[in-house]
């Protein structure tokens, strides 16, 4: 089997699963007790919050461990407004992903925010001009994605990021798809907030952090023993803090060599299917984007007849974002970027990790190549 669904998940390393091995066997103990079992759990996770804070280039005090991305763009999301409403407006764009749309949502119905979903070009790509164009005296905040995690559009976030400054305005980044890909940087990229998840980055399901800058008011989503510095209180998951910092200090040791031979298979992908296959297009940048992700549509096809003629080919990948589970309408993402209903749902997304090799990616073009011309006869059959 080769397998091209990595920005749905990717493998636990076996480098992570040795970290936290004594976390859940011998070092057990709860961080907050006042005894030698105690103090030997609370050293690891103060260990794990360090060596997060060093990759991204921030303080310890900023950094929260939380269940996962989708947890940690909520508590962003919805403890930066609460925390700071200002003027209740918050600026996103079309594309992001449901954790922020639905943060962005359950604030604009409960509590009386105004939100402005921001259009994106063809590529994917938010414009200086339009988010310029967007904030106010009155915005509260701004969310936008690193990268997508449908098409893999990598958004200028460093020139966004100074825009919001010139308007006071905090801007949050989910950076899920981003990490062991893009710098991570927080004070090069000038965010307030960004968002990671483990799972990812080969970690286990399950932990996640959240960077926030301390100066930033934050209203916790879970109130109780006040952990995690009051931001987000419960019995610390110290095996996953360690897991995630693992997981994330070796994606962005390894990034600048993974990403440049990403690149390459990524390229050789993308001109292959799109030489062979008549009528198929690239979805999102054709530069500015993920090394790990190439997304096509192909009209006159059915995006889940692909699918399944590829997992036949040995080949497992997926129509787009395997966080709206059980979806049937058309990705909201390929209908920001102007593709027709009936064209956005021939998606098709393959990713992969830093991993899969060369000739993987050779195999997987050939296998895309067979299975959209298979349902294209099948199509001329009917």
């Amino acid at each position: 089997m080769i397998y091209l669904d990595a920005a749905a998940t990717a493998p636990v390393r076996r480098e992570v699963l040795e970290a936290m091995w004594p976390l859940l066997t011998s070092d057990y103990g709860n961080p907050s007790s006042h005894h030698s079992v105690g103090e030997s759990a609370a050293r690891a996770l103060d260990y794990a919050r360090r060596l997060v804070a060093n990759e991204l280039n921030c303080r310890p005090n900023d950094v929260v461990f939380t269940s996962g991305g989708t947890e940690a763009d909520n508590l962003a999301i919805k403890g930066i407004a609460l925390g700071r409403p200002k003027g209740r407006h918050i600026v996103a764009s079309a594309i992001e992903h449901p954790a922020v749309l639905e943060s962005l949502d359950y604030l604009e119905r409960l509590h009386g925010f105004s939100i402005d979903l921001l259009p994106v070009t063809a590529e994917g790509t938010v414009e200086e001009a339009v988010l310029r164009n967007a904030l106010t005296p009155e915005t509260t905040l701004c969310t936008l994605m690193y990268a997508n995690n449908e098409v893999g559009t990598v958004q200028p976030i460093a020139t966004l990021a100074a825009v919001c400054r010139e308007f006071g305005v905090p801007l949050h980044t989910d950076a899920v798809q981003a990490a062991g890909w893009l710098s991570l940087d927080t004070a090069q990229l000038g965010v307030d907030a960004l968002s990671i998840s483990g799972h990812k980055i080969g970690a286990p399901k399950g932990n996640g952090v959240l960077y926030v800058r301390s100066r930033l008011p934050l209203e916790p989503l879970v109130h109780g023993g006040g952990q995690e510095r009051g931001k987000r209180s419960g019995t610390e998951n110290v095996a996953g803090a360690v897991a995630v910092a693992t997981a994330l200090q070796l994606a962005q040791q390894e990034r600048e060599t993974a990403a440049a031979a990403a690149t390459t298979r990524r390229d050789h992908l993308i001109s292959a299917v799109l030489d062979a296959v008549d009528g198929a297009f690239l979805t999102g940048h054709r530069e500015h984007r993920l090394p790990n992700i190439a997304s096509f549509c192909f009209p006159g096809t059915s995006g889940e007849a692909v699918l399944l003629e590829l997992e036949r080919a040995g080949v497992v990948s997926s129509s787009g974002s395997a966080c709206a589970a059980g979806a049937s309408e058309p990705s909201a993402v390929m209908l920001a970027l102007g593709i027709e209903p009936e064209i956005a749902q021939t998606a098709l997304r393959l990713s992969w990790t830093s991993s899969t090799t060369d000739a993987e990616i050779a195999l997987a073009a050939r296998a895309v190549i067979a299975s959209v011309r298979t349902v294209q006869g099948l199509g001329n059959l009917v």
